[in-house]
This record gives structure tokens, C-alpha cells and sequence, in this order.
């Protein structure tokens, strides 16, 4: 068993360092801090400068504690908020499939860090090393809890600060002199 959580652990979470990387770094094929916040920004996730780095650190520091199995728990958070956003920015109109675009990756990968959460890290894990007893059903459902809530509150700022935006240049315009035309 604990070959397999270490195998699983390794590879969900080096993925998520990738994807972070890319946001962060641009490596890989990434697009970097300033191609994901003009992204971010495309999506209604405002400030794209704001949403981006916390995205990237998010992907990169969860994945991180995923693969070395370390305060587990919290890496499981990280992954689910971000699982969580890109549901409700990007996939969830595309339907279930990945291969529309939907959200079956990002379930996976949100499920995965639950029940990460859930059964822990196993034994060759930092969390075993340090004897950091971090499973069970409570911080599988407060991972759950907390991923959520993070998700759904990172787009929910990123889309009144996009309203804030349009609200503020829609005043800006009305204060603005009408051009009379001179040629009638």
C-alpha cells in the first residue's frame, strides 16, 4: 500500500508543480506570471496579477507537499481550491467530458486530494517521518471544506473586483464632457 500512495502521491502532485511552474515560470510551455494573468484577467479573475501568482503558488506549493507527503492535508486544500476555480471559470460549462473541455479532469484531480487527505500519505512519507498524524474523515471533509470555500472565494473576489473595474470606467466615461459636434 505504500508503494502505491507514494506512486500516487508522486505523480498527482509533480504534475501540480508543473502546472505551477508554468504559471509561475513560464517553463514547460508555460505562459508565465504575465500570459496567465492576461488570461486570468479574459476569464473574469481580476486582478489577473493577483489571481495568477496565487494560482501558480497554490498548483506549485500543493503539489509539492502531495509529493513529499508532507502536512498532506493542506497540499489537499491548495489542489481543491484551485480544482474548484478552474470548475467555475473555465470547465464547467463544457459539461463532465475532458475531452470537451469539461470538468472530469479536475474532479479526478480534486478526489485524489481528498482521499489523499483521508487515508494520508503512508509510510514513506515526511508526514511519517515527522510522526504528523494527518488522516482520517475529519481532515478529509475539512479539506474538502476548506478547498471549497478557497475556490469559490478566489472567484467570487476576482469577479467583483472584474464588476468594480467596469462599474468604475462606465462612472469615469459619464463624467467625461460630451463632444459636441461642431459641423451641423
Amino acid at each position: 500500500m505504500d508503494l502505491a500512495l507514494l506512486i500516487l502521491r508522486l505523480v498527482v502532485g509533480l504534475l501540480f508543480v508543473g502546472h505551477g511552474a508554468h504559471k509561475l515560470f513560464g517553463v514547460w510551455g508555460g505562459h508565465g506570471l504575465a500570459g496567465t494573468a492576461g488570461f486570468f484577467e479574459s476569464i473574469g479573475l481580476r486582478p489577473g496579477r493577483i489571481h495568477a501568482p496565487s494560482a501558480g503558488l497554490a498548483e506549485f506549493l500543493g503539489g509539492a507537499l502531495l509529493a513529499l507527503g508532507l502536512l498532506t492535508p493542506i497540499g489537499a486544500v491548495l489542489i481543491i481550491a484551485v480544482m474548484v476555480a478552474a470548475v467555475l471559470t473555465v470547465h464547467l460549462t463544457n459539461g463532465l467530458w475532458a475531452t470537451a473541455n469539461g470538468i472530469e479532469l479536475n474532479l479526478v484531480y480534486a478526489a485524489t486530494a481528498v482521499a489523499l487527505a483521508g487515508v494520508g500519505a503512508g509510510d514513506w512519507s515526511l508526514d511519517n517521518a515527522f510522526n504528523l498524524d494527518l488522516n482520517g474523515t475529519g481532515w478529509a471533509l475539512a479539506a474538502l471544506g476548506a478547498g471549497i470555500v478557497g475556490g469559490v472565494g478566489a472567484v467570487l473576489s476576482g469577479r467583483m473586483a472584474a464588476r468594480q473595474s467596469v462599474a468604475g470606467a462606465g462612472a469615469a466615461t459619464a463624467e467625461q464632457p460630451q463632444r459636441v459636434d461642431s459641423l451641423r
